[in-house]
């Protein structure tokens, strides 16, 4: 009954469905039938894909293990740190009084550190220490995001493992080296325990003053061993290798404390310190040990330390002549003391034996153990180079094909430059008209200097010229620095100049400096030596010099010296070095913290040392002087022309030629009618004003009726820059008569204070001037872009 009552409603329901739902339903059940059915399948190809993707990361893990294992752990790291070492001078002088390699202390075990200063180390440098494999992703994660966010690195993420690993191999710093300290770390963490990795680290690190390791660092700044140290001291000794240069106790006594508060304040957060002994710690006042005077020659010293090999033996000897350096400190010291009143504070020197390019003596202040500015290392300095660098420009233009009688005119003068004109003036401000190379270079005068480089080659040629030569400051483009570069608009080194006139006391050959006698380099020749040798001759020569110097100044020797000086801007820095065939000698007198002097030059300031300092190498090491190279020749020449007279002429004067470069001879083109030299139109402006000392012997080329125009030159073109006023005014400079007239069709022409000039408009223009007097006309032509 109730099955029949069922079936009867299902009939019914049947007769009002829509045609095909009862399909549907019974597909709809079919399709679940084949679901059920396939879920086995899809698991268990889930499962395969899971296991094939379990066993490639198991595989590029035991790869990844395997690799590590191949990456070698440092050299430097299986040996124990070296504890001493004896540096010694050139004759086996010690120079240190006491624990000869302080640098290098004694090895330290980890268990005679205190808990505290461990605690103090783990939180200024890698809290996560113990947790990590050697790189802390939550750091570098960090650190990149900061980094992101300013626009800069704001904080390291290195673990002590890595800092390892970088203070055992001094890789340069770059990507790729971070990426061979990460490799290397992990594969440290895999062979050594954290407690060999920490006290691997403590034994290694720099604490400043030249102290490497906990334990030296304890006994430098403290007097006392690390355990005793307290947690004052501790966490000051703990912040000071993140920079130890700035963190410098003697240099920076409140940036090393602000550092140590960082670290007690780290250690309280991290739960190393209870309130009690963070409040002693932060309250403790620290007693620094002066500065001992524990070794001889400190700034050498530390420039020897910077150089040792991996594997120092235990005795080095070094270059030094420690008595030659005693008496340069000595020198220095007494010179220093009579520039008080012209506010010069500081001063360094420099010595190269030239056969070897051992640096054999080297001050880099008046006294290291000074605080403050003693520690300074002015050898080393990158000082403002003044005009040290003219000799290098002189070379080129030799080698070019110029002579030291080939002449250039010391006359104002304005270069066309980036942003308008380049206008040097000369160190007195005064210009002497017709000079020879000899005379211009002597003298160091820079107007002539700036048109030598021009002729030879510009400042491309000059700069490439000092790198060859060892200088390794010049990190600008040429063209950044332009035709200033040969008056010194760059930076120098003490020690790198000093050598580069060593280069030229060997006659053309480089070699580089050294401080370990058994290093080793190789020389090379970048110039001719009867060139060079033309340049030392024109620097020994004090008549060439007394137009700036005098006859009487610093650098006036009873023996042989070829010397240059330079003098920066305001009188900031001022140099002086010099050469014999046996030795150059540097030296740089200034402030560091770069305060003006008062009126010294380099003649009155670092010249007087210098001298001393040669005088004492000559009586008790003896100098000399080189032999005439094979092809010099002497002749006679007009000091005003460069051209060649008779021998015994009593116009002339004689100067040393290569057999193979002689000027030509005098011809009658070169005087007028009563025998005075005819100067061009360069001269112009020069040959009117007071500083014309030539009335008698010359005269202007107008005396045989030519108007020559001498700015603009013919074909100039002219960089201006529009923002700057003063640039737009283009010079017009003629001979003639005292008041010419310019004319153009594109350029505005105008006359103040007696000064003629063009306004400047971009394109080609066409420049006449007229002579009232006379009726003669000359005309130029140049191109002007603005910027």
């Amino acid at each position: 009954m109730h099955v029949a009552l069922s079936g009867a409603r299902y009939l019914r329901r049947r007769r009002h469905r829509p045609l095909g739902e009862d399909r549907r339903d019974v597909s709809s059940r079919a399709n679940g039938h084949d679901r059920n059915a396939a879920r086995p399948h899809r698991v268990a190809e889930v499962k395969t894909r899971i296991a094939s993707i379990l066993a490639t990361l198991a595989v590029l893990l035991i790869a990844g293990e395997l690799a590590l294992r191949l990456v070698p752990i440092p050299g430097t790291l299986l040996r124990p740190p070296v504890q001493s070492i004896a540096l010694l001078d050139r004759h086996g002088i010690p120079l240190r009084e006491t624990r000869v390699a302080e640098r290098f202390s004694r090895e330290l075990a980890l268990e005679d550190v205190p808990a505290h200063v461990i605690a103090a180390v783990l939180a200024a440098e890698d809290k996560r220490f113990y947790s990590h494999h050697g790189i802390d992703w939550l750091a570098a994660g960090r650190a990149g995001f900061e980094g992101l966010k300013h626009g800069h690195i704001v904080s390291g993420a290195s673990t002590i493992t890595q800092q390892l690993v970088k203070i055992s191999t001094h890789r340069p710093r770059n990507l790729r080296a971070k990426l061979i300290e990460s490799v290397t770390a992990l594969r440290l963490e895999q062979s050594w325990s954290k407690n060999q990795i920490l006290a691997a680290y403590l034994n290694r690190l720099d604490f400043g003053n030249l102290n490497i390791g906990l334990a030296a660092a304890a006994d430098y700044y403290f007097g006392k061993p690390v355990s005793d140290l307290s947690d004052a001291e501790g966490a000051f000794l703990a912040g000071l290798p993140k920079n130890p240069r700035k963190l410098n106790p003697h240099l920076a006594p409140e940036a090393a404390r602000g550092r140590q508060l960082t670290v007690l304040e780290r250690m309280r957060a991290n739960h190393q310190l209870d309130l009690a002994r963070y409040d002693a710690a932060m309250a403790e006042p620290l007693t620094i040990r002066a500065p001992q005077r524990r070794f001889r020659a400190p700034h050498f010293v530390e420039m020897v330390l910077r150089q040792l090999p991996e594997t120092p033996a235990a005795e080095l000897r070094t270059t030094l002549d420690f008595r030659l350096n005693e008496q340069v400190e000595k020198i220095v010291r007494g010179r220093l003391a009579q520039l008080r009143e012209q506010n010069v504070r500081n001063a360094a020197a420099v010595v190269i034996d030239n056969a070897t390019g051992d640096v054999i003596a080297l001050v880099g202040s008046e006294n290291y153990f000074e605080p403050g500015a003693g520690q300074v290392n002015g050898a080393w300095a990158q000082r403002s180079a003044g005009s040290a660098l003219k000799p290098f420009t002189y070379l080129l233009a030799l080698e070019r094909g110029a002579t030291p009688a080939t002449m250039v005119a010391d006359v104002r003068t304005s270069f066309p430059a980036a942003g308008g004109f380049y206008r040097p003036e000369n160190y007195n401000r005064r210009c002497y008209g017709p000079v020879r190379y000899r005379t211009a270079l002597a003298s160091s005068l820079n107007i002539p200097a700036v048109k030598v480089l021009l002729a030879a080659g510009g400042p491309a040629a000059l700069h490439e010229r000092l790198r060859e030569c060892g200088l390794t400051t010049l990190n600008r483009p040429a063209e950044i620095y332009g035709l200033g570069l040969t008056l010194g608009n760059c930076e120098a080194r003490l020690l790198e100049m000093t050598n580069a006139y060593a280069s030229l006391a060997r006659l053309g050959e480089f070699r580089p400096w050294r401080v370990l006698s058994t290093s080793t380099s190789a020389a090379h020749r970048y110039s001719r030596p009867e060139l060079v040798w033309q340049i030392a001759d024109i620097l020994s020569d004090n008549s060439a010099r007394t137009l700036a110097f005098g006859m009487n100044s610093a650098l006036r020797f009873d023996y042989p010296v070829a010397c240059k000086t330079g003098t920066s801007t305001d009188f900031r820095d001022n140099w002086t070095v010099g050469f014999t065939p046996e030795f150059s000698v540097g030296v740089w007198a200034g402030n560091f913290d770069g305060a003006p002097m008062r009126e010294v030059s380099g003649v009155t300031g670092a010249g007087p040392i210098l001298h001393a300092i040669f005088d004492y190498l000559h009586g008790n090491y003896g100098t000399t002087w080189y032999r005439t190279p094979p092809g010099i020749v002497e002749r006679t020449i007009h000091p005003l022309t460069g051209k060649l007279l008779a021998d015994g002429d009593a116009r002339g004067v004689r100067e040393k030629f290569m057999a193979d470069r002689l000027p030509a001879a005098e011809s009658a083109t070169d005087y007028d009618l009563s025998g005075n030299v005819q100067l061009n139109a360069e001269y112009a402006d020069w040959f009117r004003s007071a500083e014309n000392s030539l009335h008698d012997r010359a005269v202007l080329a107008t005396a045989a009726g030519e108007l020559l125009i001498a700015s603009p030159l013919p074909g100039s073109i002219y960089v201006v820059d529009p923002d700057v006023p003063s640039s737009r005014r283009i010079p017009l400079i003629a001979n003639g008569s005292a008041k010419v007239e310019w004319q153009s069709d594109s350029l505005t022409c105008r006359s103040e204070a007696g000064v003629d000039f063009a306004l400047a408009r971009e394109g080609e223009h066409r420049l006449v001037v007229t002579d009232p007097a006379t009726g003669r006309r000359a005309e130029t032509r140049i191109r002007i872009r603005f910027l």
